[in-house]
């Protein structure tokens, strides 16, 4: 009786001291006996446990907060079609040395090709190496800070963008450029030069984006800030969407 008090006991402080996983996972070995398990063992088992489950919190967290378009991973990137996509390139990216290193990277190519799912596998990877990451349709975003900037939230939007370790922008010149997007444009990209990571995506090839910007002081500032050593990845090939439609058919 003392012994199942004692048990019950424990269970209950490590969930008041929020030791969740350390609590299951107590409770599930006591189930099975401890005969066969050494307190050395115990011990490493419990704090694995705990590690597991608190890892698995912060990663449900950082991807909550990242709001991806798609639930993608890297494992699940296809590199069966022919798309000009380098398998060892892309793993190595993986690592997540480039975002240590404040660096940015383009992935151009034409519709379907899968450019976002791309981002976004990078993204819930930095993710999983507790990295914070932010996704924005491109369009949506500069809307997003038109209204911010009327409202008077501007700045505080803008310093929120500047701390994520990694800033996805999305179909990047879809639509044209006026002046507060160029100027906003401009603003978040020098905020994290050298000091954070930024994806951009887009239908159109880097040699066009500096006519795209507009306004040529600015598109210079701009691109020179986020193309310096910048990875780039340039898709080409058929819609992906297209090929999948075939296949099904």
């Amino acid at each position: 009786w003392r012994l199942k008090m004692s048990y019950e006991q424990t269970i209950e402080k490590m969930k008041s001291m929020h030791l969740n996983g350390m609590a299951r996972s107590f409770q599930a070995t006591s189930e099975m006996g401890f005969t066969k398990i050494t307190p050395d063992e115990l011990v490493a088992m419990l704090i694995d446990a705990e590690h597991d489950e608190r890892s698995n919190k912060k990663l449900a967290r950082l991807l909550k907060k990242a709001k991806l378009r798609y639930r993608a991973s890297m494992e699940h990137i296809d590199f069966q079609f022919k798309r000009n996509l380098d398998k060892n390139m892309l793993m190595r990216f993986a690592t997540n040395t480039w975002i240590e290193k404040k660096q940015n990277m383009t992935i151009t190519g034409s519709t379907g090709c899968g450019k976002s799912y791309i981002a976004c596998a990078l993204g819930h990877n930095a993710c999983i190496h507790g990295r914070t990451v932010a996704y924005f349709n491109s369009s949506k975003l500069f809307k997003s800070l038109k209204l911010a900037n009327a409202d008077g939230t501007y700045l505080k939007e803008v310093n929120r963008i500047k701390k994520i370790d990694l800033l996805i922008i999305d179909d990047f010149g879809l639509e044209p450029f006026d002046k507060q997007s160029r100027l906003s444009l401009l603003e978040i990209i020098e905020d994290r030069y050298n000091e954070k990571s930024t994806i951009i995506t887009s239908q159109f090839p880097v040699s066009n984006w500096h006519e795209m910007i507009g306004e040529k002081t600015i598109a210079d500032a701009i691109c020179d800030r986020l193309l310096h050593s910048a990875h780039r990845i340039e898709l080409n090939g058929e819609s992906l969407r297209k090929k999948f439609s075939e296949v099904l058919t």
